[in-house]
């Protein structure tokens, strides 16, 4: 063999030699550490035999077909656009165009869209007398239904501030002072007082709401909802409320709660139920549920509220029917939708 020939062969066996490198090198998986840094890999949180459910989410469960929710992020969300409504029947339109209508929430969809409104029209008291029942309900339930879960996702993100800030926080002493846990200003909170934060600052189940909503303002048709959007007869001893026909003299100068908008309203009925001493077994029961991780329902709290009238067990007997007839313990299970928030106006305003 010459010597010419011998090098060609060599030449030959490298470039194969280097050819079968490449490949290889191209078709190996990254090592651990190549992954690491390329970001091949998603590591998945580990969890410990132990671990229970975050007491900052309420325990209901959505139905299998709801969109996972959102992380939580006001300050992320659009202003509302302003939709200007003529008619009731441009208000079944716009609920049918959003899908929230009898049809979809028939089929299971729980999905609710962000809706606000300013107050109840003078014309309501008319068209509901008017229109069949069940029109006059569904209306009602479903522009309520918005403001009581908006209501709760405002008080989700309060909880989630309770559970996770230092306990001299600024925004977690606001939170104390407006439970009513603190009133002297103070520049920390003690342990015991962020447990009985967490026992106020929680959720009122959809369900009860509603039926007290419809319950206390007549399905939005009595005085004090028309004129100071007064859907939950809180009682004001300010001088600013207003005066019922038939003052009770012996309770003193009292009148009713008016507040500047419908959502205005449900927050302040939420912050009544979350701190009122009247109320102490629904929040120590909702405590309770939630601990042992057990659905927090309005039927179940509504036992609870025989100090909210003088019915007592009557007014709760009623409620209970409410909830269990016009099936509202469906809306338990709703979630508000990822959609822009939408503010109605009518014509007039």
């Amino acid at each position: 063999m010459t010597k010419n020939t011998y090098q060609k062969i060599l030449f030959v066996v490298l470039l194969l030699a280097s050819l079968f490198a490449i490949n290889y090198w191209v078709k190996s998986p990254p090592s651990p550490i190549e992954q690491e840094n390329n970001s091949y890999v998603v590591k998945s949180p580990s969890k410990s035999a132990n671990t229970e459910p975050s007491s900052t989410l309420p325990s209901n469960t959505k139905p299998a077909n709801a969109k996972p929710k959102p992380v939580i992020n006001k300050s992320s969300q659009p202003p509302a656009k302003d939709i200007s409504l003529n008619s009731l029947d441009e208000l079944i339109e716009l609920f049918n165009s959003l899908n929230y209508n009898t049809e979809s929430w028939a089929a299971g969809v729980r999905e609710v869209p962000r809706l606000t409104f300013e107050s109840v029209s003078e014309k309501w008291q008319q068209t509901s007398n008017e229109i069949p029942v069940q029109l006059k309900k569904m209306v009602f339930f479903r522009l309520m239904a918005p403001l009581i879960l908006i209501s709760n996702e405002n008080i989700t993100i309060e909880r989630e501030t309770v559970n996770e800030a230092s306990l001299n926080d600024e925004q977690l002493i606001t939170i104390a002072r407006k439970y009513r846990v603190i009133s002297d200003p103070v520049e920390t909170i003690t342990e015991d007082q962020r447990q009985q934060l967490l026992k106020r600052v929680d959720i009122m189940p959809p369900s009860l709401v509603l039926a007290q909503a419809a319950e206390e303002s007549g399905w939005a048709t009595s005085r004090f909802t028309l004129e100071g959007n007064a859907f939950f007869g809180q009682w004001d001893f300010s001088g600013n409320g207003m005066i019922p026909k038939q003052q009770r003299k012996e309770l003193g100068n009292y009148g009713l709660a008016r507040f500047d908008t419908p959502q205005a309203s449900v927050e302040g009925y939420m912050l009544n139920i979350n701190t009122n001493a009247a109320y102490l077994k629904l929040r120590e029961l909702r405590r309770d549920l939630r601990a042992n991780n057990q659905p927090i329902t309005g039927l179940e709290l509504a036992n609870t509220l025989d100090k909210y009238s003088e019915r007592g067990q009557a007014y709760i007997d009623g409620i209970q029917q409410m909830i269990r007839f016009n099936k509202l313990e469906q809306v338990d299970e709703a979630y508000l939708s990822e959609s822009a928030p939408l503010h109605l106006i009518t014509a007039n305003q």
